[in-house]
């Protein structure tokens, strides 16, 4: 019997973000007689995942850089090394913009006095990124903070100013928006068309935008301002901000505020604002007794005066499954808001690491015996990590491990396409997917998976071949995350 060999090395003071380490996991993971790779920085999420691997870690600080790399033959260790360092020397030279003339700017005010933009966008570890937007407001600029793990007080104070000088923070935790057609971070590629859209959910937003452009309705704009912002706390300072912008544009002739569940209060507060602009504004807030996005989408399409078409979904339908629990594994937060309200009124409590009843908030081990949902989006699950929308593979692992747990009956999944995201997901998931059927027919058992998948034709990965290979793995594929969700209730009811 073959025995493999581990080798766990540290690099203090070593730094490179996590997309980077990302591919430099990769690239180590690819040489011959490498079982398995993590290059990563030593966050107690990404300590967690090296330790589930069968990594034996030592104590590290968080400025420490792991690299775990599990060898066929201990003799390949010096290439599989020289291969850590190359990618690493890559990965820092495609930091620095090599064949730039000049040195690449390393702070917002500089790069400000480099050019003329409007919009600075942040993306830094969440505890730098309050200083860079500031810089940023105080050079008059709007700001837009992709950076996640911000403190909500510095969100706050970052916000008030904007609304004192008339400028608009996006974010923090603003992964997707449109600008003067431009789509910046996971935006999907949409049609020009009359509706504007303010967004308290980068996921939500990209549901309403693809639904909608399906039905052949495009956007003038769509202005995420993170997921805090109708919280109690932060009281929509950005969302009014975004729906005067709106209000002032004379192509939009509908407003569309779409967040997951927001502060009663604020809520409140925001329609009583609305019913001062000029332009007709219409919600789409999740909640309790609130319609999910796709009727929401719907009733955008009625205002508009357009038809609904038939939503599309591929796929054959699955085989009743053995019954079991349902298990939602979602990267966007919203997606799996909206799959938790469904599913509460049919199953009752969901559990969750976003739950809606705190009373159902899962542990570190992320299992839970009833109804789970799980978004590997969440601050959470990223500290230290790319979004499962650049790098799935802590979900896929979860993926795996989930489809062989004998009380697993449903599987229900997004994937979420646009810009930033990763550049063809179904190369990875329909994999995936497709053993975790084989596996638990292997076992016995019939296993369904359904998917949420939410693009448009024209994003770079083309939702019809996405949607495709993931149908082509044996599962039930929707554009609408609703659909989605129905769905696999109702193989639920057939699996009782």
């Amino acid at each position: 019997m073959t025995t493999s060999t581990d080798h766990v090395a540290l690099r203090p003071g070593a730094y490179a973000d996590s997309v980077a380490l990302l591919q430099v996991s990769k690239d180590v993971a690819a040489v011959d007689g490498v079982l398995a790779a993590q290059v990563a920085m030593a966050t107690e999420l990404n300590r967690e995942v090296i330790a589930q691997m069968g990594f034996e870690l030592p104590d590290t600080t968080p400025n420490d850089m792991i690299v775990a790399i599990r060898l066929e033959d201990p003799s390949r260790l010096d290439a599989a090394l020289a291969a850590v360092d190359a990618a690493l020397a890559a990965a820092s030279r495609r930091s620095d913009g090599e064949a730039s003339v000049e040195d690449p700017p390393r702070t917002i005010g500089r790069a400000l006095e480099r050019g003329d933009a409007g919009l600075a966008l942040v993306s830094v570890p969440g505890q730098y990124a309050a200083v860079e937007a500031m810089d940023a407001l105080d050079a008059g600029r709007d700001v837009m903070i992709f950076s996640d793990n911000v403190p909500v007080e510095q969100e706050v104070a970052l916000k008030r100013v904007a609304a004192e000088r008339d400028l608009l923070v996006m974010g923090p935790d603003c992964g997707t928006a449109m600008v003067d057609g431009i789509g910046l971070g996971f935006a999907n590629t949409v049609q020009p068309g009359p509706v504007g859209i303010v967004a308290a959910s980068g996921t939500g937003c990209q549901q309403l935008m693809c639904l909608l452009d399906q039905a052949g309705v495009g956007m003038t704009a769509a202005l995420g301002v993170g997921g805090r912002d109708l919280s109690v706390d932060v009281a929509a300072l950005s969302t009014k901000q975004a729906m005067k912008r709106l209000d002032a544009d004379e192509a939009t002739e509908l407003i569309v505020v779409v967040s997951k569940p927001p502060a009663e209060e604020v809520a409140a507060d925001l329609r009583a604002f609305a019913e001062q602009l000029s332009t007709p504004v219409h919600f789409a807030l999740l909640g309790k007794g609130q319609p999910d996005l796709t009727a929401a989408a719907e009733g955008v399409l009625a205002a508009l005066g357009r038809e609904v078409p038939e939503w599309p979904r591929w796929g054959e339908p699955a085989a009743t499954p053995t019954a079991g629990q349902l298990r939602g594994l979602f990267a966007g937060g919203t997606l799996c808001d909206e799959a938790m309200l469904l599913t509460q009124d049919r199953l009752g409590p969901v559990w969750s690491n976003i739950p809606l009843d705190p009373a159902y908030a899962l542990g570190s081990d992320l299992q839970a015996d009833g109804p789970l949902m799980i978004d590997f989006g969440d601050d959470g699950m990223t500290s230290g990590r790319a979004h499962p929308m650049i790098d799935p593979s802590l979900r896929l692992d979860y993926l795996a491990r989930t489809s062989r747990d004998a009380s697993t009956s449903v599987i229900l999944m997004d994937v979420v396409l646009g810009h930033g995201a990763d550049a063809d997901p179904a190369a990875t998931a329909a994999p995936a997917i497709r053993d975790a059927i084989a596996a638990a027919r292997k076992a016995g058992r019939d296993l369904a998976v359904v998917v949420a998948c939410v693009g448009t034709q024209g994003d770079p990965q083309q939702l019809d071949r996405q949607a495709a290979a993931l149908a082509d793995a044996g599962a039930e594929v929707f554009l609408s995350n609703a659909q989605a969700t129905r769905r696999a209730l109702s193989l639920m009811g057939a699996a009782a």
